[in-house]
């Protein structure tokens, strides 16, 4: 009656939301509440409000150590969404601010999440994935990126190799939750003149210790390799 809806109206969101299972009919009580995929909705944000706060003192550190732009992103909606970023001083920085948007399969971020992803997610979002070429190093093919995430598992964390912006390299690592999940990821980026293919793997070994560091300070588990 508040908002002025019509009773067939609302009952049809309802039922929307309900088959969703972000509201359920408690029958007995002839009322409908909060269900659980609102309640996970609204832990996701909460989580990822405190993450930017407990991974802003590594961000800072790791950036003042490397000298490169350190950023935070999440998953939303099956991009990559930044929320928090620690720029370097030096020209030629990070081309995706707070707030910006980047495609999960050629960014470092998001592929460090896709690795991580329970295998039965994992096929659901890539099903549903338009692999668009932004550079001619960009994986445009299934098969290609699956052997892509299979080697970002096996190393720990994953580059972005000029497949967003020629002229730029990343690496990326995951940061998990207390179940396990990845929750976020963490990347240092820079210009492939400052960023050469051999000095990667350090990098991304450096990328993976902090991002653990952020997991253990967040009360998140760290999963077993074999658990992949």
């Amino acid at each position: 009656k508040k908002v002025g809806l019509a009773n067939s109206t609302a009952h049809r969101l309802l039922t929307t939301l309900q088959n969703e299972r972000f509201v359920r009919f408690d029958s007995e009580r002839s009322a409908w509440l909060v269900g659980v995929q609102a309640f996970r909705v609204g832990s996701t944000f909460i989580r990822s409000r405190d993450v930017v706060t407990i991974a802003r003192p590594f961000m800072r550190l790791l950036m003042q150590r490397e000298g490169e732009t350190v950023s935070l992103a999440v998953e939303d909606r099956g991009e990559v969404v930044y929320l928090s970023q620690v720029e370097t001083q030096q020209m030629m920085r990070a081309i995706c601010g707070p707030g910006g948007r980047a495609s999960m399969h050629s960014s470092g971020i998001g592929k460090a999440l896709l690795a991580a992803y329970p295998q039965e997610q994992l096929q659901k979002v890539m099903g549903e994935m338009n692999f668009d070429r932004q550079t001619s190093r960009t994986l445009t093919s299934p098969e290609e990126f699956s052997r892509e995430l299979k080697k970002i598992r096996d190393q720990g964390f994953a580059v972005d190799d000029e497949e967003v912006a020629i002229g730029l390299r990343c690496v990326a690592a995951a940061i998990y939750d207390e179940n396990s999940f990845p929750l976020a990821g963490l990347s240092l980026s820079g210009p492939t003149a400052r960023i050469p293919r051999d000095r990667v793997a350090a990098l991304g070994k450096t990328v993976r210790a902090v991002a653990d560091d952020i997991t253990r300070e967040l009360g998140g588990v760290i999963p077993r390799p074999e658990n992949f």
